[in-house]
């Protein structure tokens, strides 16, 4: 599932969107688990691009997914933050709270979002419990920067954009992922397979459910 969100005020809002947006026959009992995916990695490391054809896959097979970007949440439910790192653990925070309300109804929430700090994802980790996956898209900050997709590592580089991850702040790997991506070496469509092989016993339902 793809959403556009409005400006709303608190997780419960936008997760209201989300279930009001539901197809009749989609709303009951989803057969399927709940689970956070937590795409964690620099700009540039293919967040985006992975979780969109996470959610393609998914839907192919039959799975109910959604996608919170942490740009697009920017826009909307966090549009009052900054960059301070008060900021962007509140940013974390009210992500993995409406991860844990969507995954509660069973709906597999796939989440792009940097998360530059390791004490962010153990944040994200506590909120979201047993159903938080994290993957760590390993990708070199000079290939990350030859991409540049957004133009924001040249901004960076030119002192328009203070504290941007990678440059003017720390990145911390992801040691304690359950899933490392190599984007610089294989393509997003590889990542993505690997992902869906390693979620799937996790998000069928159990024999007779």
């Amino acid at each position: 599932m793809s959403l556009k969100f409005r400006a709303a005020e608190s997780p419960e809002d936008i997760a209201s969107i989300i279930f009001s947006s539901l197809k009749e026959e989609e709303s009951g009992v989803l057969r399927q688990k709940g689970v956070v995916v937590w795409l964690t990695g620099l700009s540039g490391s293919g967040k985006t691009t992975v979780a969109g054809l996470l959610n393609k896959r998914l839907a192919e097979n039959h799975f109910l997914s959604v996608v919170l970007d942490g740009d697009e949440l920017r826009k909307t439910l966090n549009k009052d933050l900054g960059f301070s790192e008060a900021d962007r653990a509140e940013n974390i925070r009210r992500a993995a709270e409406l991860a844990k309300l969507l995954a509660r109804k069973n709906i597999i929430v796939i989440c792009s979002f940097i998360t530059p700090l390791q004490k962010h994802r153990r944040l994200a980790a506590a909120i979201t419990e047993d159903r938080f996956f994290e993957v760590f898209l390993d990708c070199p900050l000079s290939v990350c920067e030859q991409r540049d997709v957004k133009g924001l590592y040249r901004k960076a580089r030119n002192n328009e954009i203070p504290d941007f991850t990678g440059i003017g702040s720390a990145f911390e790997p992801g040691v304690e992922a359950r899933l490392i991506l190599h984007t610089d070496v294989e393509s997003a469509t590889e990542s993505m397979e690997k992902l869906y092989a390693e979620i799937l016993p996790g998000i069928q339902p159990a024999a007779g459910e």
